[in-house]
């Protein structure tokens, strides 16, 4: 029963990844710029047919209607009768990445006195509690929250959590440990472990450079040292702590020899002519997809076919959000083509 619920949830999957967001609809969209033309390329997708629903005036609407068509679609493939217990245990490991977010989103309003925007996905919102957190007044609230929702291993990240750029980023690096160490005990249980935890350790790289680069452009530099996510795969603490004093320009020489020499130089270039912060992220998210489709694509009748639909799912909303709010700003859908992610 078990191989044959592997080859109905890698048919499903592979199905699933069929009906996707392609560079095809996006040379389309190039082309029309009005928002019910995107609307009109993107029908015959999963996330299309979704979208024809939904009432949309102004991105905040897109926005919402994207998490949440997300968030439903993992508890429609959650509730399959014949998923995997493996593929369960993925599954919900996974998505607490969502939960991270919210949780670094509630410090953030905390800190401007603003409610924070959540997103509706993972353990919190499926506990009912997303306004709580969001309108968390100080960090107490939202550690009860985590207590709350059985994410009580979290809240240690958060108790030495004050105000100030550092202690801001001390806290989301703790966050951030403590998620992809889940993760990883999670693939020491799990059929074809071994490879998963690679791609997970990747992701930790992946990480840790986006860390390196956003403390050196913040000027927080030799002072970050504590800021290091453990278990990676080609960078270890003790290259994080390194790298994090010196220069951006310096970084790519520093990772000489490495397969991340290529991605810090494209990071420098693009921080360099763009001067944003959110340039880093975009470069990081094009190769983190590029090295773990090479790893995880191929691979079916196991647990890694979700973690890979996972990534492929979660780099369409990127993809279709960047759309989107390219739409509203009256921005040409070709000048963002650089910033999207295909297979």
């Amino acid at each position: 029963m078990t191989s044959a619920k592997y080859a109905f949830m890698s048919a499903y999957l592979k199905g699933a990844e069929a009906k996707i967001l392609t560079s095809e609809h996006i040379d389309r969209m190039s082309k029309t710029p009005s928002l019910q033309d995107v609307l009109e390329i993107v029908k015959n997708t999963d996330i299309g047919g979704y979208l024809e629903e939904a009432v949309i005036k102004t991105f905040d609407d897109a926005d919402k209607y994207l998490w949440r068509y997300f968030g439903q679609y993992l508890e429609r493939m959650k509730g399959l009768k014949l998923v995997p217990t493996d593929i369960l245990k993925v599954l919900d490991a996974y998505i607490v990445k969502y939960d991270v977010l919210n949780i670094k989103a509630s410090l953030q309003g905390i800190s401007t006195g603003k409610k924070a925007s959540m997103i509706p996905v993972g353990v919190i919102h499926g506990h009912g509690l997303l306004d709580e957190l969001s309108g968390a007044g100080d960090v107490a609230a939202i550690m009860k929250v985590l207590v709350g929702c059985k994410l009580g291993a979290y809240t240690s990240a958060l108790e030495e959590y004050t105000e100030g750029t550092k202690s801001k980023f001390l806290g989301e690096a703790r966050l951030d440990q403590e998620y992809y160490a889940s993760l990883l005990n999670v693939a020491k249980s799990i059929e074809d472990g071994s490879l998963l935890a690679k791609a997970f350790s990747i992701m930790i790289d992946m990480a840790n450079l986006q860390l390196i680069n956003r403390v050196i452009i913040e000027g927080i530099g030799s002072e970050a040292d504590e800021f290091a996510i453990s278990s990676g795969y080609m960078l270890s603490d003790k290259v994080v702590k390194d790298l994090v004093s010196h220069k951006l320009a310096d970084i790519p020489g520093a990772l000489a020899g490495t397969q991340y020499r290529d991605i810090a130089e494209e990071l420098v270039a693009s921080y360099s002519r763009t001067k944003s912060i959110t340039a880093v992220e975009e470069v990081i998210d094009k190769h983190k997809f590029r090295l773990l489709r090479e790893m995880l694509s191929p691979r079916v009748l196991t647990p890694l076919v979700v973690a890979w639909y996972l990534i492929v799912k979660e780099i369409e909303i990127r993809n279709l959000r960047l759309v989107l709010k390219a739409t509203f700003d009256n921005i040409p859908v070709e000048e963002i083509k650089d910033y999207l992610v295909f297979s």
